[in-house]
């Protein structure tokens, strides 16, 4: 038996805070038709899937949460209860297909089961078919649900573990004191600035949490049913954006995902502030040799995305700059440092503590935006080949809204999830997002200069 980290079981603990959520995450494979037969597609699924051993196991919870909960082994898996099969009604669109999966996507995973559901999806326009994956967030995280999907797909071969060299045993040489006294030095000091980088970390992941964002509509209680929308750019473009302005792939995508948030804080008639989208950004913090386990083990950072800016290009710089700020203020290694600390704790006290907080009206975080590598290179199912590959993110904490971005092959897809009633333009965020990717791929066809202030500025006719 393997018990839940503090992490995995605060999924639960976060779901069971608030009965209008579900701390499931999913994505959805569309794939090349025509749809094999549902029965040997079935066979080969469950074959795959449950070469994990997480797909077969359920939670064993104890009384008054006395002890973390526990993985065992189902003796009564019925796979039937998680392949299903639907249909989209015609026109097969993706708005037809996307309604349907935020119908799947809203719904409880059945803790008596193990946590998982596969939606194999017939009737798509253009002879096309889809595969939904859903887990609970106990289970995995980003990267981890990535690597099981990939599971499902034709020639899969497990990673290689990564192994530490043999030791090589040194020649004994004499102790030399000042050398000594010098290396415990350089420790120390080292030791201290870590310790002194990750405190500061945890006063900005606190301030985070405890300074209320800017009043606006996107924070709020939320109700049991949600929207989808994505929107798929080049990959192509976002590395061309990367290269002339010297940021990363995921600035391009968090400012993408700012300027369509300002345009969307503009159409419901309210001004967009500094502090107006504090937003959770996901970091992982896996090693090499556990790609392949199925766990949670990620940190978090909180940066304010810059919607009080205008323009685009001066929204990219200041992602850029807040977000290599925030990776060297500690976030990162606070929150691995909490998580560690908490594990240490009692369980019922983090149990307790965890679904307190979840219950107080969470204020200072106003979106998420978790950003997964995905393949770089096209797959297949039962020789199908992989079209599309589409994240579907969770949504809780009164968030109203939530982004996830998964590249695969040569596109970078975002996944919006949103409350049905409070969130009713994630078509137009998704729109947004899309058009801001365009135009900073077009300003990146031009020439730039740095001037005093730091900024860029566009040299006329060049």
């Amino acid at each position: 038996m393997e018990q839940l980290t503090i992490l995995d079981a605060g999924f639960l603990q976060a779901e069971d805070s608030d009965p209008h959520v579900s701390l499931a995450i999913g994505a959805i494979a569309v794939l090349a038709g025509p749809m094999p037969d549902f029965a040997v597609l079935t066979a080969e699924l469950a074959e795959r899937i449950t070469s994990v051993p997480r797909f077969t196991q359920v939670l064993r919870t104890h009384p008054l949460d006395l002890g973390a909960p526990e993985w065992v082994d189902d003796a009564s898996l019925d796979i039937s209860h998680h392949v299903r099969r639907a249909a989209v009604p015609r026109p097969g669109d993706d708005a037809a297909l996307f309604r349907w999966a935020a119908d799947v996507i809203e719904h409880r995973l059945d803790r008596d089961r193990p946590l998982w559901e596969c939606w194999v999806v017939d009737g798509l326009a253009h002879n096309r078919w889809a595969i939904l994956i859903k887990i609970h967030h106990c289970m995995a995280d980003g990267v981890a649900a990535t690597q099981l999907l990939t599971r499902l797909c034709d020639g899969y071969t497990e990673p290689a573990e990564t192994r530490r060299p043999p030791r090589r045993r040194l020649p004994a040489v004499p102790l030399n004191p000042v050398d000594w006294l010098t290396a415990a030095w350089r420790t120390s000091t080292g030791l201290t600035a870590a310790t002194t980088q990750a405190l500061h970390g945890a006063l900005d992941i606190a301030g985070g949490l405890l300074r209320p964002a800017a009043a606006s509509s996107l924070t709020g209680p939320v109700t049991d049913m949600r929207r989808y929308a994505t929107v798929e750019v080049s990959m192509h473009d976002v590395e061309k954006i990367c290269q002339r302005f010297e940021v990363t792939v995921n600035d391009v995508a968090l400012t993408a995902i700012t300027d369509s948030f300002r345009t969307m804080l503009l159409r419901r008639g309210e001004q967009p502030r500094r502090t107006s989208l504090r937003t959770l950004v996901p970091v992982s913090v896996r090693s090499g040799d556990a790609a392949g386990r199925a766990d949670n083990r990620v940190s978090i950072m909180l940066p304010y995305l810059p919607v009080e800016k205008s323009d685009v290009l001066q929204q990219l710089q200041a992602v850029h700059a807040r977000m290599t700020r925030a990776k060297g203020s500690g976030q990162r290694q606070a929150g691995s440092a909490l998580i560690a600390a908490a594990n240490a704790i009692p369980f019922p006290v983090t149990a307790w503590a965890v679904r307190t907080l979840g219950r107080l009206p969470q204020r200072g975080i106003v979106t998420l935006a978790t950003n997964v590598p995905g393949p770089r290179k096209r797959m297949r199912v039962l020789g199908r080949e992989v079209i599309r590959l589409l994240p579907i993110p969770p949504l809780a904490m009164r968030l109203r809204t939530g982004v996830a971005m998964l590249s695969y092959a040569d596109h970078l897809a975002f996944g919006i999830i949103g409350d049905y009633d409070a969130a009713p333009d994630v078509d137009e965020l998704a729109t947004g997002i899309e058009r801001a990717v365009s135009e900073l791929a077009e300003l990146s066809t031009g020439h730039w200069r740095s001037t005093p202030a730091g900024t860029l500025a566009l040299v006329q006719g060049g």
